[in-house]
């Protein structure tokens, strides 16, 4: 449900003042060109950048939003990607990342249902378009992203499955929103539907990063995995990664638990129609919650009761706005999560990605 301020509300989790609060976290930590870094004063990545932009739309805050895209078209390489790491304008880590360029296009798409504003979009679509560009030029024959380029153009030498699913509803945004425009790119949709092909059905595929909680539900999130499968994908590591009461752990070895993570954990359960389920595993990750300005500390390591690290990163707050939305529908930007299945043109047909070649 929303409220009647329009903003996402969980009854008994969080309410309306609850999650303009934690906007206002966001607000505050947004520096006066546009950028939104981990933390004020802090480092940003694109990735994260865009979550928060997300998160400021949701919220009813479109000027701010606007200028977080804005300034992403400022600092964009004539590739098309980012830098993986920028402090206060400088680069920190020239290395660029195939998923930070891609989900640009699901901002943009996102913020285009909330706002309607198709002007905005327009102005956005080189933006978009190049950093899909510079995505699929990182694509193998068989059709998944190798993760990154360095400094010197090379190509990283494998491809993530938590990465590929996160491009694979970049794609799938990236082609609704040119649709949306007048700009239909049926190669963009024909490559979203082997790469998620392969992140459904060849796991094997991609480097081994399985200890990594977002492995496990990201195929679900990014809308490569639905129904009975879905299902099936939860119900096998459930106990691997939940720790009741206090959210998910990052890493299956380790004792830390993460909001953003867990936040993560809860948009693929809306898109599976787990809503209850959800609403139970947001309330769990409050106790990283600052009453005081709305802000989240990172995680919680539970063997030495202790926040850990000592940030309050901007990018778990904005994940739990996203999250609430999800789950309860205030706006339209939801649907970027739960309703991408219905952005997919049809499956492909296994022999179209050479599963005869493919070491399963």
């Amino acid at each position: 449900m929303s409220s009647p301020s329009g903003l996402p509300a969980l009854p008994g989790v969080l309410d309306a003042a609850d999650i303009a609060r934690s906007a206002g976290y966001l607000l505050a930590t947004q520096t006066p060109e546009g950028a939104i870094p981990w933390f004020p004063g802090g480092h940003l990545d694109v990735w994260d950048h865009v979550e928060c932009a997300m998160a400021l739309s949701t919220t009813g805050h479109i000027d701010a939003a606007r200028r977080a895209y804005t300034w992403l078209a400022g600092v964009q390489d004539a590739d098309g990607s980012w830098p993986a790491k920028l402090r206060q304008g400088e680069v920190v880590n020239p290395i660029r990342e195939a998923n930070h360029a891609a989900y640009p296009a699901v901002g943009v798409w996102h913020h285009l249902l909330i706002t309607g504003d198709d002007a905005f979009a327009e102005e956005m679509w080189p933006v978009v378009r190049g950093g899909i560009e510079f995505v699929l030029g990182l694509r193998t024959e068989r059709g998944e992203i190798q993760w990154a380029r360095d400094p010197g153009g090379s190509p990283g030498d494998h491809a993530l499955l938590t990465a590929c699913a996160s491009i694979h509803q970049a794609l799938r945004c990236a082609a609704a929103l040119g649709d949306r425009i007048g700009r239909p790119q049926p190669d963009w949709e024909l490559a979203a539907a082997h790469l998620g092909h392969l992140v459904a059905e060849h796991e094997s595929v991609f480097a081994d990063r399985s200890r990594y909680s977002m492995d496990w539900y990201y195929p679900i999130l990014g809308g490569a995995v639905r129904g009975a499968a879905a299902k099936e994908r939860i119900n096998e590591r459930w106990d691997t990664f939940v720790v009741p009461g206090l959210g998910i752990r990052c890493v299956s070895d380790q004792p830390w638990v993460t909001g953003a993570e867990t936040s993560e954990l809860v948009l693929a359960l809306a898109a599976m129609g787990e809503t209850e389920l959800g609403t139970r595993l947001l309330g769990d990750i409050q106790h990283l919650r600052d009453p005081d300005d709305g802000a989240y500390w990172t995680g919680y390591q539970f063997a030495e009761d202790v926040n850990w690290p000592v940030e309050r990163s901007t990018w778990t707050a904005a994940a739990v706005i996203l999250a609430a939305d999800a789950l309860c529908g205030a706006t339209p930007g939801a649907r970027v999560f739960t309703d991408l299945g219905n952005e997919v043109h049809g499956p492909v047909l296994p022999e179209t990605c050479g599963c005869a070649a493919l070491v399963r």
